[in-house]
Protein backbone atom coordinates (compact mmCIF):
# COMPACT_ATOMS: atom_id res chain seq x y z
CA UNK A 1 0.00 0.00 0.00
CA UNK A 2 1.52 3.43 -0.94
CA UNK A 3 0.56 4.93 2.79
CA UNK A 4 2.95 2.60 4.32
CA UNK A 5 5.54 3.10 2.19
CA UNK A 6 5.30 6.15 2.43
CA UNK A 7 4.66 5.90 6.49
CA UNK A 8 8.67 4.05 6.42
CA UNK A 9 12.10 5.78 8.41
CA UNK A 10 13.76 7.83 5.33
CA UNK A 11 16.63 6.28 4.31
CA UNK A 12 19.60 9.15 3.82
CA UNK A 13 19.08 13.01 4.27
CA UNK A 14 15.68 14.29 3.70
CA UNK A 15 13.90 18.28 3.36
CA UNK A 16 12.02 18.62 6.35
CA UNK A 17 9.85 21.86 7.79
CA UNK A 18 9.40 23.07 11.63
CA UNK A 19 6.17 23.64 12.41
CA UNK A 20 6.86 25.26 16.27
CA UNK A 21 4.95 27.28 19.56
CA UNK A 22 8.47 28.46 20.33
CA UNK A 23 8.01 30.80 23.29
CA UNK A 24 5.33 27.76 24.49
CA UNK A 25 7.55 26.17 26.83
CA UNK A 26 11.43 25.67 26.72
CA UNK A 27 10.96 22.02 24.63
CA UNK A 28 10.77 23.98 21.83
CA UNK A 29 14.03 25.85 21.87
CA UNK A 30 15.38 21.95 22.27
CA UNK A 31 13.95 20.80 19.46
CA UNK A 32 14.68 23.56 16.75
CA UNK A 33 18.58 23.42 17.58
CA UNK A 34 18.85 19.63 17.65
CA UNK A 35 16.70 19.78 13.90
CA UNK A 36 19.54 22.65 13.18
CA UNK A 37 22.30 20.20 13.88
CA UNK A 38 21.01 17.02 12.99
CA UNK A 39 22.43 18.36 9.63
CA UNK A 40 23.57 15.26 8.41
CA UNK A 41 20.16 13.94 8.37
CA UNK A 42 18.09 17.00 8.03
CA UNK A 43 18.11 19.77 5.74
CA UNK A 44 15.42 22.43 7.58
CA UNK A 45 13.82 24.92 4.55
CA UNK A 46 11.41 26.71 6.79
CA UNK A 47 10.51 27.33 10.13
CA UNK A 48 7.03 28.28 10.83
CA UNK A 49 5.63 30.57 13.99
CA UNK A 50 2.68 28.67 15.12
CA UNK A 51 -0.14 29.96 17.58
CA UNK A 52 -0.78 29.30 21.43
CA UNK A 53 -2.80 30.52 24.27
CA UNK A 54 -1.26 29.97 27.79
CA UNK A 55 -0.57 32.16 30.90
CA UNK A 56 2.53 33.29 28.09
CA UNK A 57 0.40 34.78 25.55
CA UNK A 58 -2.53 37.16 25.15
CA UNK A 59 -4.13 34.84 22.79
CA UNK A 60 -3.18 32.81 19.68
CA UNK A 61 -2.20 35.94 17.70
CA UNK A 62 0.02 36.91 20.53
CA UNK A 63 1.83 33.32 20.84
CA UNK A 64 2.37 33.12 17.53
CA UNK A 65 3.90 36.69 17.30
CA UNK A 66 6.33 35.51 20.14
CA UNK A 67 7.20 32.63 19.15
CA UNK A 68 8.65 34.31 15.80
CA UNK A 69 10.85 36.10 18.07
CA UNK A 70 11.72 33.14 19.47
CA UNK A 71 12.77 31.54 16.72
CA UNK A 72 14.67 34.37 15.79
CA UNK A 73 16.74 34.89 18.84
CA UNK A 74 17.46 30.79 19.29
CA UNK A 75 18.70 31.30 15.40
CA UNK A 76 21.00 34.20 16.74
CA UNK A 77 22.44 32.29 19.50
CA UNK A 78 23.40 29.69 17.16
CA UNK A 79 24.88 32.17 15.19
CA UNK A 80 22.05 31.03 12.40
CA UNK A 81 21.47 34.66 11.46
CA UNK A 82 21.78 32.93 7.71
CA UNK A 83 17.72 31.67 8.37
CA UNK A 84 16.00 34.57 9.10
CA UNK A 85 14.62 35.19 5.70
CA UNK A 86 12.78 30.79 6.29
CA UNK A 87 11.11 31.95 9.43
CA UNK A 88 7.36 32.58 8.40
CA UNK A 89 4.87 33.84 10.61
CA UNK A 90 1.88 31.44 11.39
CA UNK A 91 -1.68 31.96 11.99
CA UNK A 92 -3.51 34.05 14.17
CA UNK A 93 -6.33 32.32 15.25
CA UNK A 94 -7.21 28.85 15.37
CA UNK A 95 -9.71 27.36 12.44
CA UNK A 96 -13.16 28.38 12.96
CA UNK A 97 -14.07 24.88 11.52
CA UNK A 98 -13.25 21.75 9.33
CA UNK A 99 -13.38 23.59 6.03
CA UNK A 100 -12.16 27.02 6.37
CA UNK A 101 -8.39 27.67 6.31
CA UNK A 102 -6.63 30.58 8.77
CA UNK A 103 -4.35 32.08 6.00
CA UNK A 104 -0.79 32.97 6.71
CA UNK A 105 2.78 33.16 5.74
CA UNK A 106 3.54 30.04 7.02
CA UNK A 107 0.06 28.07 5.25
CA UNK A 108 0.70 29.87 1.97
CA UNK A 109 4.61 28.56 1.88
CA UNK A 110 3.67 25.58 3.06
CA UNK A 111 1.06 25.16 0.64
CA UNK A 112 3.19 26.00 -2.30
CA UNK A 113 6.44 24.65 -1.03
CA UNK A 114 5.14 20.79 -0.90
CA UNK A 115 4.54 21.15 -4.76
CA UNK A 116 8.58 21.11 -5.04
CA UNK A 117 8.00 17.53 -4.20
CA UNK A 118 6.50 14.23 -5.01
CA UNK A 119 5.03 10.96 -3.27
CA UNK A 120 8.60 9.03 -4.16
CA UNK A 121 10.71 11.85 -2.58
CA UNK A 122 8.32 13.82 -0.06
CA UNK A 123 8.76 16.83 2.18
CA UNK A 124 8.80 16.23 5.82
CA UNK A 125 6.83 18.32 8.26
CA UNK A 126 7.67 17.80 11.98
CA UNK A 127 5.31 19.92 13.87
CA UNK A 128 5.13 20.29 17.69
CA UNK A 129 2.48 22.90 18.42
CA UNK A 130 -1.64 23.54 17.44
CA UNK A 131 -1.86 21.89 13.88
CA UNK A 132 -3.59 25.04 12.63
CA UNK A 133 -0.77 26.34 9.92
CA UNK A 134 -0.37 22.39 8.60
CA UNK A 135 -4.31 21.90 8.54
CA UNK A 136 -5.02 25.27 6.86
CA UNK A 137 -2.00 24.63 4.37
CA UNK A 138 -3.57 21.30 3.64
CA UNK A 139 -7.41 23.09 2.83
CA UNK A 140 -5.54 25.52 0.92
CA UNK A 141 -3.78 22.87 -1.07
CA UNK A 142 -4.86 19.20 -0.87
CA UNK A 143 -2.89 18.29 -3.45
CA UNK A 144 0.01 18.20 -0.87
CA UNK A 145 -1.26 15.10 1.09
CA UNK A 146 0.64 13.16 -1.62
CA UNK A 147 4.08 15.25 -1.29
CA UNK A 148 4.28 15.59 2.26
CA UNK A 149 4.66 13.47 5.59
CA UNK A 150 3.51 14.65 8.89
CA UNK A 151 5.34 13.78 11.87
CA UNK A 152 3.36 15.42 14.77
CA UNK A 153 3.69 15.62 18.61
CA UNK A 154 0.25 15.77 19.33
CA UNK A 155 -2.65 14.08 21.45
CA UNK A 156 -2.39 11.40 24.63
CA UNK A 157 -1.48 7.81 24.41
CA UNK A 158 -4.36 5.60 22.44
CA UNK A 159 -4.92 4.38 26.05
CA UNK A 160 -4.69 7.26 28.24
CA UNK A 161 -8.09 7.62 29.98
CA UNK A 162 -8.15 11.28 28.27
CA UNK A 163 -7.39 12.94 25.14
CA UNK A 164 -7.04 16.51 26.59
CA UNK A 165 -3.53 17.18 25.09
CA UNK A 166 -2.44 21.18 24.74
CA UNK A 167 -1.28 20.48 21.45
CA UNK A 168 -4.88 18.96 20.30
CA UNK A 169 -7.32 20.45 21.97
CA UNK A 170 -6.36 23.98 20.85
CA UNK A 171 -7.38 23.31 17.10
CA UNK A 172 -9.15 20.03 17.36
CA UNK A 173 -10.80 20.77 13.86
CA UNK A 174 -7.62 21.13 12.56
CA UNK A 175 -6.31 17.29 14.50
CA UNK A 176 -9.39 16.07 12.92
CA UNK A 177 -8.17 17.19 8.95
CA UNK A 178 -4.87 15.86 9.26
CA UNK A 179 -5.86 12.37 11.01
CA UNK A 180 -8.78 12.01 8.51
CA UNK A 181 -7.35 13.24 5.36
CA UNK A 182 -5.15 10.39 4.64
CA UNK A 183 -1.98 12.22 5.04
CA UNK A 184 0.62 10.07 5.90
CA UNK A 185 1.09 10.74 9.54
CA UNK A 186 3.43 9.95 12.25
CA UNK A 187 1.93 10.30 16.09
CA UNK A 188 3.94 11.30 18.70
CA UNK A 189 1.55 11.16 21.46
CA UNK A 190 2.23 13.09 24.84
CA UNK A 191 0.86 11.62 28.10
CA UNK A 192 1.64 8.00 28.28
CA UNK A 193 4.10 7.82 25.68
CA UNK A 194 7.04 10.77 24.81
CA UNK A 195 5.87 12.24 28.36
CA UNK A 196 8.68 9.87 29.77
CA UNK A 197 11.42 12.22 27.94
CA UNK A 198 12.41 14.38 30.92
CA UNK A 199 16.04 16.00 31.62
CA UNK A 200 17.19 16.80 35.08
CA UNK A 201 18.42 20.05 36.73
CA UNK A 202 22.22 18.23 37.08
CA UNK A 203 22.00 16.59 33.98
CA UNK A 204 22.09 19.80 32.18
CA UNK A 205 24.79 21.61 34.60
CA UNK A 206 27.01 18.26 33.78
CA UNK A 207 26.68 18.51 30.15
CA UNK A 208 25.38 21.61 28.62
CA UNK A 209 26.52 24.22 31.09
CA UNK A 210 29.55 26.15 29.73
CA UNK A 211 29.37 24.26 25.90
CA UNK A 212 27.86 27.57 23.92
CA UNK A 213 25.66 30.42 24.15
CA UNK A 214 22.58 28.23 23.21
CA UNK A 215 23.44 25.50 25.61
CA UNK A 216 23.56 27.95 28.27
CA UNK A 217 20.47 30.02 27.76
CA UNK A 218 18.86 26.44 27.38
CA UNK A 219 20.55 25.78 30.84
CA UNK A 220 19.03 28.78 32.31
CA UNK A 221 15.82 29.09 30.86
CA UNK A 222 14.99 25.30 31.68
CA UNK A 223 16.01 26.01 35.78
CA UNK A 224 14.03 29.03 35.43
CA UNK A 225 10.69 27.10 34.08
CA UNK A 226 11.25 24.57 36.65
CA UNK A 227 11.42 26.70 39.48
CA UNK A 228 8.44 28.55 38.25
CA UNK A 229 6.48 25.35 38.23
CA UNK A 230 6.94 24.39 41.78
CA UNK A 231 10.30 21.94 41.59
CA UNK A 232 11.50 21.00 44.31
CA UNK A 233 15.37 19.57 45.33
CA UNK A 234 14.64 17.02 42.84
CA UNK A 235 12.87 17.47 39.59
CA UNK A 236 12.68 16.83 35.67
CA UNK A 237 11.29 18.45 33.11
CA UNK A 238 9.30 16.66 29.89
CA UNK A 239 11.20 18.29 26.94
CA UNK A 240 9.26 16.05 24.59
CA UNK A 241 9.11 18.25 21.52
CA UNK A 242 12.46 16.42 20.91
CA UNK A 243 11.22 13.36 20.13
CA UNK A 244 9.41 14.80 16.85
CA UNK A 245 13.08 15.84 15.69
CA UNK A 246 14.61 12.32 16.87
CA UNK A 247 11.59 9.89 14.40
CA UNK A 248 13.50 11.42 11.46
CA UNK A 249 16.92 9.92 13.10
CA UNK A 250 18.58 6.95 11.63
CA UNK A 251 19.48 5.65 15.09
CA UNK A 252 16.98 3.06 17.17
CA UNK A 253 15.79 5.98 19.43
CA UNK A 254 12.34 4.82 19.29
CA UNK A 255 9.27 2.08 18.64
CA UNK A 256 6.40 2.89 16.65
CA UNK A 257 3.86 0.70 14.68
CA UNK A 258 1.48 0.60 12.15
CA UNK A 259 -2.22 1.43 13.78
CA UNK A 260 -5.47 2.63 11.85
CA UNK A 261 -5.90 6.06 12.45
CA UNK A 262 -7.92 7.11 14.97
CA UNK A 263 -10.87 9.87 15.02
CA UNK A 264 -9.94 13.22 17.53
CA UNK A 265 -13.19 14.20 19.05
CA UNK A 266 -14.96 16.74 20.48
CA UNK A 267 -15.29 15.51 24.08
CA UNK A 268 -11.46 14.80 25.06
CA UNK A 269 -11.79 10.93 23.62
CA UNK A 270 -10.26 9.31 20.36
CA UNK A 271 -12.96 6.85 18.23
CA UNK A 272 -11.03 4.06 17.61
CA UNK A 273 -11.90 2.38 14.45
CA UNK A 274 -10.21 -0.63 12.89
CA UNK A 275 -11.08 0.43 9.41
CA UNK A 276 -10.28 3.08 7.28
CA UNK A 277 -6.56 4.08 6.33
CA UNK A 278 -3.37 3.73 8.71
CA UNK A 279 -0.95 6.19 10.23
CA UNK A 280 2.55 5.37 12.35
CA UNK A 281 1.80 5.28 16.25
CA UNK A 282 5.07 5.50 17.93
CA UNK A 283 4.39 4.00 21.24
CA UNK A 284 8.16 3.94 23.20
CA UNK A 285 11.37 6.84 23.42
CA UNK A 286 14.87 4.75 24.31
CA UNK A 287 15.03 8.13 26.45
CA UNK A 288 19.08 7.30 27.24
CA UNK A 289 19.56 7.48 23.69
CA UNK A 290 17.62 10.36 22.63
CA UNK A 291 19.28 12.65 25.48
CA UNK A 292 22.89 11.23 24.39
CA UNK A 293 22.14 12.40 20.63
CA UNK A 294 20.39 15.49 21.81
CA UNK A 295 23.52 16.51 23.99
CA UNK A 296 26.11 15.55 21.48
CA UNK A 297 24.42 18.03 18.74
CA UNK A 298 23.85 20.71 21.08
CA UNK A 299 27.59 20.76 22.15
CA UNK A 300 29.25 20.48 18.72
Amino acid sequence: MKILKRLEKPVGIVDAVLDTDTYNEIDDQYALAYMLKSDEKIRVKAIYAAPFTNCKSEGPKDGMEKSYEEIRHVLKLMGREDMYDHVYRGSGEYLPDEQTPVISDAARDLAERAMQYTTEHPLYVVAIAAITNVASAILLNPEIIDRIVLVWLGGNALDWPNNKEYNLYQDIAGARIVFGCKVPLVQLPCMGVVSAFTVSGPELEEHLRGKNPLCDYLVDFTEEEAVACGAGKTWSRPIWDVTAVGWLMDQELMNDRIEYAPVPEYDDRYSIRKEGHFYRYVYYINRDNLLEDLVKKLTK
